[in-house]
């Protein structure tokens, strides 16, 4: 998958920024796990800052 930079103001959750990207309503983003700066996070209301690196980690299976 590919890289996207934005600017969010201070504060704005990781919902938002979802469902503003156009993103919020596909299934896969509500069952994923985030990363903010390398710091793992499964709450879509943690409040990102200007600056912030966000990884989506999709659900997946291994064995």
């Amino acid at each position: 998958m590919g890289e996207e930079v934005r600017e969010v103001p201070d504060g704005c959750p990781i919902s938002t920024l979802l469902d503003e990207a156009g993103f919020g309503a596909i299934p896969v983003f509500g069952r994923s796990t985030f990363l903010v700066n390398g710091v793992t996070t499964p709450d879509r209301g943690h409040p990102l800052r200007n600056g912030d690196e966000l990884d989506v980690l999709p659900p997946f299976a291994g064995g």
